[in-house]
Order: C-alpha cells, then structure tokens, then sequence
C-alpha cells in the first residue's frame, strides 16, 4: 500500500508571489515584465524548443523529485555497510520493497517517521510537499536568478542569499559541507573560498549534487552554458572529484532537452548519461566507477549483485583511488560524493527510464538513498513532463510545496505552487537564452530557438 506524506494539510491560497509577470494572451505566451525580449532573426541550425511545454517540463521536475526525495527518505542511512563502528548489516535487495522499513544509522532502533514500510511516499491534492534539502537550495538558486535578474549569480549573491534563508542556529537541514560552507559565510567567507579543501574539509562530500542539478534545466540543450552557470554554485561547496561529479548531473539534465523524443526513454537516458561521462576526467575514480557499474549493467549482472560489488571495490578494496575508507570518517562517508555517485549509477541504468523503477532501485540501493533517488525523479519527471508522472503512478497528486519547512524569509509563509515555479524557471531561460546563449525568445508562438 503506497504511504501519504505525513504533513499537516493547510488550506492556503498560493499566489504567484514573486513574479512580476506579462499575462498570456490567445496570440503571445506569458512574459517576464523585467527582461526586455530583444528581436532575434532565426537561424536554420537553430533548436526550437516550445516554452509551454517546457514549463510543463519543469512542473514534471518538481514533482518528479519531491516524489522520489520523499521515498528515499524512508531508506536513508539504513544501509552502508559494515566497516567502521557503525555496523548495518545486509544491503536491501528488490524482495524488500513493501517490507518494514529498518531503521537508519541514527533512529536509535526505530524505523522511519515518513513511513513504517519501504514504498513510495505521495501527497495527495489538498495537501503540501514539504522542502528538504535536495530541493531548498535550488529553489533558493532559482528565486536568487530571478530575483537579480542574472544567468550567472556571484559570491556575494549566493552568500546573501544563503544568510537569509538559512536558519542561521537551530535546526537547519544543512550537513557536511553544506553546514561548513555556510559556517564560513558566516565567518565573513564568500563563495568559492568557502569549498576550497584549505577551509572546507568537507569538500569531496555529496553536497553540491543536491544543490546545482536544475542550472542543467536553464539552459537547455547547451550543457556548456549550463556548467558555465553552475560552476560557482558547485565551487560553494565542492571541488575535484565531488565537482566533477555535480557536473555530470548538470550536464544530464541540460542533455535532456537535446535528446531525440522519438526514441525511447531508455536509449535516450543511456546515450545522455555516456555523453555526460565524457566530462569526467580520466583516471579519476568518478569515471572509472561509471564505466565499472555500465560493465556489470551490460554484462546483465542483476543489480544487486552489483551494489555488493560496488561496496567491495570502492569501500572495502578502495580501488581506482577511491580512498574515503582510509579517512577513517564517521558512517565511513556514507555522505561522500563517490560512492553515492556509484550508487546513483545503478538506479539510472538498471532502472531504464521507468522512472517508477529507477526510484524503487535507488531507494534500496543503500547510503544516501534520497539523494540519487531525488536527482533522476527530477531528471525523469522533467522528460516526462507533469501528466507522463501522474500517469507512471496512475493518480494526482498535490501541487503545492512548502519552502519554510527548511528555509526562511519567502512571501506567502512559504507556500508556494509548482505551476509558479516552473513558470519562474522559464523566465529564467528566457535571460539565458538571450544573454548566454545568443538566441531568441518569440512570444508569439511561445518558442525559444537556441543556437547549437
């Protein structure tokens, strides 16, 4: 039996509150009062690209990673393994889905608070998706972009913008290098010195994965435009190989737009993650764990032969320089960027763009189990577009979203709605489009032609 999202359901009128918005007429597609839409001559080699459905698109992103961020949520920390102080026994495996739910490396014995059993985690219409951490600090990116009116947020922008919708004491749903990096801002720091290795010991962690993904969605089809946006943003908290690997997201999700619809998911997600795989360095133990879990995938090993075989070579062996064990950390970098990369590589592949699949596998993978899961919920509610989600799951769902539950300092006490916020996110590549990318926005038949 699937499991409501245990929030306290408010009954609040959710305006578009932060935007200052050209209404859509029969003959022009919304617009963004701020930005002066410039005449633009198409060009042959141009890409079109339908801003109507990419604003579906990004409503399917939304929803696609609350559902997933959610599930994983039942899963997180419960299993990592057996080295170190912190002992969790065997991995799940597919027969544990619908099965009690054990508990995690901190529940003190008890299972998950989100749900009693592993399934997945919905919200049903009348009800509010609550924030956590792998969708708060993008929605604060994306409310710092708009609200500057830039493509490219500095470090002044990203640290303000940190301090004020960050509890600054209490609890504040930041970790690792998150937590280190937004101490440093506190301390007169200012993005990137604030995930330098010199003052971030945190730096190689999992953080900027779950924070700089959707600057692949502004800027769609053109994944250099995207890296170019994101950089800073990933450079707050990561470097080396936990920036190279955030890249790779970013680079997925920008991809999405330039892959052939005609084809199918699963072709495409694949041919998108091996072009992706061209930005990771070589010799560097992100790429040499990508190409070690595609192996197992085309060999038709099953997938939980190899996340046991993941564990055994990067935590146990420590292959391809991939030494986080030797650091001796707590949960044995249960946090890291590295082996929840490996992990999150599983749930892509095996999982085939079936977006059901993919978060049912990233779920009972291990580790960090709402993080990847969250990332290609995102990445396929975004190919899917909002009906193909409620479709895959054959129901509705609510689409509103509380921000306060982790952050502060946005109107409406927080509320906000996912129609809003893909309709800021348009907005957003409208800037791009024409300021980064050199391309055109026409307002009367609703497209952006983006220059290859």
């Amino acid at each position: 039996m699937y499991k409501l999202l245990p929030i306290i359901f408010l009954l609040v009128a959710c305006t578009s509150h932060k935007q200052i918005t050209g209404e859509a007429t029969p003959s022009r597609g919304s617009y963004d009062a701020q930005l002066e839409y410039k005449p633009y001559q198409p060009k042959p080699t141009d890409r079109v690209i339908s801003r109507k459905k990419y604003q579906d698109q990004l409503y399917g992103f939304w929803l696609g990673q609350c559902i997933a961020n959610w599930t994983g949520l039942v899963t997180e920390m419960d299993k990592i393994g057996n080295i170190g102080d912190i002992q969790t026994g065997k991995f799940y495996t597919r027969a544990d889905w619908g099965q009690p739910d054990q508990p995690s490396i901190w529940s003190q014995g008890k299972p998950s608070t989100i749900s009693p059993t592993i399934d997945f985690v919905f919200t049903n219409p009348g009800g509010i998706w609550g924030s956590d951490d792998d969708t708060d600090i993008e929605y604060i990116y994306q409310d710092l972009l708009f609200t500057n009116k830039t493509c490219v947020l500095t470090g002044e922008q990203i640290r303000d913008g940190w301090q004020k919708h960050i509890k600054a004491d209490e609890e504040n749903y930041l970790w690792v290098s998150n937590q280190k990096a937004f101490d440093l801002m506190k301390a007169g720091m200012v993005p990137p010195a604030t995930g330098d290795p010199a003052d971030n010991p945190e730096f190689e962690m999992i953080d900027a994965q779950l924070t700089t993904e959707i600057f692949g969605l502004f800027a769609p089809a053109r994944p250099d435009v995207a890296l170019r946006m994101a950089r800073l943003p990933i450079q707050t908290t990561a470097r080396e190989n936990a920036e190279w690997i955030s890249g790779f997201y970013v680079t997925m999700y920008s991809l999405a737009s330039a892959a052939d619809a005609s084809r199918p998911i699963k072709d495409r997600v694949l041919g998108m993650a091996d072009e992706s795989r061209k930005g990771l360095p070589a010799g560097s133990y992100p790429a040499k764990m990508y190409d070690f879990v595609k192996s197992r995938y085309l060999a038709g090993i099953p997938w939980e032969q190899t996340r046991d075989e993941v564990y055994q070579r990067y935590q146990v062996d420590q292959a391809d320089g991939y030494a986080m064990t030797s650091q001796k950390r707590y949960c044995n970098g249960c946090f890291a960027a590295g082996i929840n990369f490996a992990s999150s590589i599983i749930s892509l592949l095996y999982g085939q763009g079936d977006i059901r699949e993919t978060i049912r596998i990233g779920a009972l993978a291990g580790w960090d189990s709402d993080n990847p899961t969250a990332t290609w919920g995102g990445l396929l509610g975004f190919m899917i577009g909002k009906e193909g989600v409620e479709n895959a799951f054959n129901r509705k769902f609510s689409d509103q979203y509380n921000i306060h539950r982790t952050r502060i300092g946005f109107p409406n006490n927080g509320i906000d709605n996912f129609q809003n916020m893909a309709l800021t996110g348009v907005y957003i590549v409208d800037r791009v489009v024409q300021e980064q990318m050199g391309g055109g926005v026409d307002l009367n038949k609703d497209v952006w032609y983006v220059p290859r």
